[in-house]
């Protein structure tokens, strides 16, 4: 641990030299690429400081108490500061672990009804509303980019972007298929439905780091088919992108303007060709990740919200809530906190193997 330590203050300092330097400041996107480098690694830096900062002042003490006039304050002084060691080593290991790239970024969240018909179109529309008010608590931007509504308020579909602060490092563990266990509004004998919905998280990506070929996208445009108005629904404003060599297929019809449906339309894309070859890389690392989204169906579940009981179960992590109105109402932090240290346990233990 220490030999990687030593070989990160190094590369600090190297690159504290280098976003000084004139040419290098000059050069705006090398620049922003070497201080987002630079400020990855600077807690790391700092912890392992002081970690040599108390070994220095264990060592020291540790002469002193030859002397026996000094031994009494001198071990006060080694053996308090010998107590901060584990704590430290353990905090460095924890800074240690790999760093999401992706973390920091905003994320485009993709909701699909999959098992139950028009109930898992509902809890479709539940889980969407679920995400909005955890975005309105976190102070976040929410922004409509496709939809696909049913007569009863549900959405066979729903994508959406949500920016902010952090938003793809807390979100991202929201990924794979959520069951619901209720009594339909339409069941009259009060049989309790099981239906699920698949959730997406992906990072949205900045144009440098996916260059699209235009000559591999076919664009079409149409009618939109959800609410609006009249002015949508007599206009062609809505675009398809369909991407030819991978097959992929995307459309936005929330915006009047064929040009910002086009725009996010072409973000949409991006982001689901980044996750194809992050999902590459992940698999080349480890074969035994699993697919981010699955087919919908129950038995790939990674939550259940239990109506009657009035429980949220994360499968995961083995942990249940029972607070289902405040959970549905945007109140996550305490499950997410949870999935966050499980993730990087899994990560330390990673590493220590």
């Amino acid at each position: 641990m220490f030999e990687k330590l030593e070989a990160v203050e190094k590369r600090y300092d190297e690159l504290t030299k280098m976003i000084s330097d004139p040419e290098v400041i000059s050069n705006h996107t090398e620049w922003q690429k070497l201080m987002k480098e630079h400020a990855s690694i600077e807690d790391v830096v700092l912890k392992f400081r002081e970690y040599k900062k108390v070994k220095q002042a264990m060592e020291e003490a540790e002469e002193l108490m030859k002397d026996p006039e000094m031994k009494e304050l001198a071990e006060e002084e080694y053996y308090g500061n010998k107590e901060k060691i584990p704590q430290i080593e353990e905090e460095l290991k924890l800074l240690l672990i790999p760093k999401d790239p992706d973390d920091d970024k905003n994320i485009i969240c993709e909701i699909r009804a999959g098992a139950g018909g028009e109930e898992a179109a509902l809890f479709a529309g539940t889980l969407f509303r679920m995400y909005t008010m955890y975005a309105e608590r976190k102070h976040w931007k929410v922004e409509v980019l496709n939809e696909n509504e049913t007569g009863l308020g549900g959405y066979k579909e729903i994508s959406f972007m949500i920016t902010g602060k952090g938003v793809y490092s807390r979100l991202k563990f929201e990924s794979g298929v959520h069951r619901v266990q209720r009594v339909p509004d339409t069941e009259s004998s009060g049989r309790i439905h099981t239906s699920t919905a698949t959730v997406a998280v992906l990072p949205v990506v900045e144009d440098v780091e996916i260059e699209l070929n235009p000559a591999d996208i076919k664009m079409e445009v149409f009618r939109s088919s959800g609410a609006g108005g009249q002015h949508i629904n007599k206009t062609s404003s809505a675009v398809r992108l369909i991407h030819e060599p991978t097959g992929i297929v995307v459309e936005c019809q929330t915006e009047r303007s064929q040009f910002q449906n086009k725009d996010n339309a072409m973000r949409m894309l991006r982001t689901k060709l980044y996750e194809i070859e992050k999902q590459k890389q992940d698999d080349a690392i480890s074969s035994s990740r699993k697919s981010q989204v699955g087919s919908g169906e129950r038995s790939e579940k990674i939550r259940t919200y239990n109506y009657p009981q009035g429980r949220i179960t994360d499968h995961r992590i083995g942990m249940s809530i029972y607070q289902m109105e405040n959970f549905l109402n945007g109140d996550l932090d305490e499950m997410i906190d949870n999935l966050i240290a499980a993730d990087r346990a899994e990560k330390l233990k990673g590493e220590e193997d």
